[in-house]
């Protein structure tokens, strides 16, 4: 597979290292010498530099022999015209493009039927605030994934004190447990992502990944000392493009919402805008402020600013006065590993959820979707089993899944089945599958179809 990418920032240079490591063939196009410098230096990739909307650039990157291009630069119109470039000079590769301003929404669906004929728009504010209300809607949850249209849920939650699960091994959870128990997909411990086996003992502050379908979640979460409950109130840090997106979605679901922004012109605008939130001008890392605005009864508290530092100085002020959840918004990756440590758990990044959106659309076979897991050193990945794959018409145990591989769900018409050694996969099922980065390479293969099916 040979994939262009135009735009060496964050999501460019994350996709591009994923790529890499995965030996698929990569070009990354940049007008900027310190980011492509960073890229040439860090991957083992190509790197040109120039203009990804100009031809001849394009064309010397090879996109006339590219299966697929990925327009994610700052710029929507330089994604844009990129795009519909390569759709005059080569029409048959897939174009991937990153559009953020709300101006082009009503015209993402023009864009795919007509020029520049863009098969993905993966728009960053979008995907983070849907990240956000998955967040919200699982209580103490660090992570949370949806499958099969929200039938099934991977959440990754802390292992507290008090927990049942604490202590135990995972071979004996059935026995101990009985009824709905969660089934464990990931661990993570001290940093390292664990697949486990049913050896393996469960321990008090372990990060636990577990699938759940989304009826029996309030079940699973018992294990956990936690159960749901309705989000009434939200108090937002940061009115930008993600904080007024969110506010719109919030409103929608009559939850009480509040702004605090700094910008008075902003602060203006997104007054006008609303309906029923409150606005604020004010600062948000005001703890005056924040207890003013009866933080304490407040069900979450999202930081959303454009400065990170100030979004986590708001999360730990809000925890600090007694706040019960903050979800913080982290841009650079390199700052994500140090979150747990200083107690700022939920955290949403744009551009890994800009990630996780590309990463469906570059995977082979018929991949539905995908999810990063633990920054970048696992993926969930939900596919349809195709009818010659190695993955069908085979029990389970005799399938060669590779180490860091397991499979932790079959979905077959409306049945959810949490798979044993003796389950069979049936064509045309869907299948949720946890790989390590390394074991990703050979579930794609796993997911295609063989050349003898032809």
């Amino acid at each position: 597979m040979k994939i262009v990418i135009v735009g060496a920032g964050e999501v460019g240079f994350h996709i591009a290292s994923r790529l890499s490591l995965e030996n698929k063939d990569v070009m990354v196009v940049d007008t900027s010498d310190e980011a492509l410098k960073r890229v040439s230096e860090t991957l083992d990739v190509q790197v040109m530099k120039g203009s990804g909307s100009s031809p001849e650039v394009l064309i010397d990157a090879g996109v006339k022999k590219a299966d697929i291009l990925l327009a994610v630069t700052d710029s929507d119109e330089t994604n844009l015209v990129a795009c519909l470039t390569c759709d005059i000079i080569s029409p048959a590769t897939k174009k991937l493009a990153r559009i953020r301003l709300g101006d082009y929404d009503a015209y993402h669906e023009h864009f795919r039927a007509n020029a520049p004929h863009i098969d993905t728009i993966i728009n960053p504010e979008i995907e983070v605030v849907k990240t956000i209300y998955r967040l919200m809607r699982v209580p103490g949850a660090v992570d949370v994934g949806e499958f099969e249209g929200g039938r099934v849920k991977i959440v990754g939650m802390r292992l507290e004190e008090g927990s049942p699960l604490a202590g135990l091994r995972l071979s004996e959870l059935s026995s101990r447990l009985g009824g709905v128990r969660p089934l464990i997909a990931a661990i993570v411990r001290k940093g390292e992502l664990i697949v486990p086996h049913g050896n393996d003992t469960l321990q008090l502050g372990d990060l636990v990944y577990f699938i759940s379908e989304s009826t029996k979640l309030n079940e699973v979460l018992r294990f956990f000392n936690r159960r749901m409950k309705p989000v009434n109130r939200v108090l937002i840090v940061g009115g930008g493009l993600i904080g007024a997106r969110l506010a719109d979605l919030l409103e929608s679901k009559n939850i009480h919402t509040k702004i605090i922004e700094k910008n008075p012109e902003r602060c203006r605008y997104l007054a006008e805008r609303m309906n029923r939130a409150v606005v604020l001008c004010g600062d948000g890392s005001d703890q005056s402020l924040l207890l003013e605005e009866n933080i304490k009864d407040m069900d979450f508290v999202v930081s959303l600013t454009d400065d990170e530092e100030t979004n986590i100085l708001v999360s730990l002020l809000a925890r600090s006065v007694g706040a019960d959840n903050t979800i913080t918004k982290i841009s650079r990756f390199s700052y994500m590993p140090l979150m747990a440590s200083i107690g700022v758990e939920q955290v949403v990044s744009p551009r890994l959820s800009a990630i996780n959106s590309i990463l469906q659309h570059i995977r082979k076979g018929k991949v539905l979707s995908a999810m990063s897991v633990h920054g970048e050193q696992a993926e969930v990945i939900e596919a349809v089993a195709l009818q010659t794959s190695e993955l069908v018409d085979t029990p389970i145990r005799k399938v060669s899944f590779p180490r860091g591989a397991l499979l932790i769900c079959i979905i077959r018409d409306d049945e959810v089945i949490i798979p044993s050694g003796e389950s069979v996969i049936k064509p045309d099922d869907r299948v949720i599958i946890f790989a390590t980065r390394e074991a990703v390479p050979r579930i794609e293969k796993m997911l295609t179809v063989k050349l003898e099916f032809f």
